[in-house]
């Protein structure tokens, strides 16, 4: 890469080239931003973000455009938001989300909206409420709460166009328990918990559909356990 970085967020376009941006450098917090080109295996560097953002989460659209929100800086956790265009090489801000989240959950859904939840606030309390970013209008919408607040969880697309949020940390307890987010209705239902306690793990979804979950830690180790989760 052009820069040094950590804390940073990356993102396959639809060109297939992938876009890195923000995070750290031993100089502070970055705005910067550049891309990999998977047919030469050369970076080069292109547009700045507006704000520098820490450990920002980015969204690949349906319109190809890539969504960034929150991280932090010297202001703090933010709610601000921007996007990415590949065809101009620019950003431009969007819709702030309703309440800074260091860092959300989010997910894709099915209709192309984006569904962050959960977080840390900028005064330290651990979120259970969720918000939907509508592309079509640039804007946030508050939607159901969860049962429990998380950070540290993940948030994963179903084939029937639920989300399925698993594990995390109330900021005192980590979490084996999941819930399931219906987009049509805004509201959310317990599942099944999970065998272990985690939080700051991965979640992949699988060809079939299939939720596997790996690694994090259950606040006194590290896990290795894998676990499949498998749509009713």
């Amino acid at each position: 890469m052009n820069d040094v970085r950590y804390d940073h967020a990356a993102v396959t376009l639809t060109n297939g080239k992938v876009l890195i941006l923000g995070g750290s450098d031993n100089n502070g917090y970055l705005n910067t931003a550049e891309l990999y080109d998977t047919s030469t295996s050369i970076w080069t560097t292109t547009g700045n973000m507006n704000a520098a953002r820490t450990n920002p989460t980015a969204v690949l659209l349906t319109n190809g455009k890539v969504l960034v929100i929150g991280g932090y800086n010297n202001n703090g956790y933010l709610n601000s938001a921007e996007l990415y265009d590949p065809s101009t090489s620019a950003w431009i801000t969007t819709g702030s989300m309703n309440v800074a989240r260091d860092p959300p959950a989010v997910s894709l859904l099915t209709d192309g909206r984006v569904l962050a939840v959960g977080g840390e606030s900028t005064s330290g309390i651990i979120l259970n409420s969720a918000e939907l970013y509508d592309p079509s209008t640039g804007t946030w919408t508050t939607t159901g709460n969860m049962s429990i607040s998380r950070k540290g969880h993940t948030a994963s697309l179903l084939p029937n166009g639920t989300v399925l949020v698993a594990g995390g940390s109330t900021g005192s307890t980590y979490l084996n328990t999941t819930e399931l987010y219906n987009p049509s209705t805004g509201l959310w239902t317990a599942d099944p918990s999970m065998h272990a306690i985690r939080g700051y793990h991965a979640a992949s979804t699988l060809l079939n559909g299939t939720v596997m979950v790996s690694g994090g830690t259950n606040g006194i180790s590290y896990v290795n356990s894998v676990e499949l989760y498998y749509l009713s």
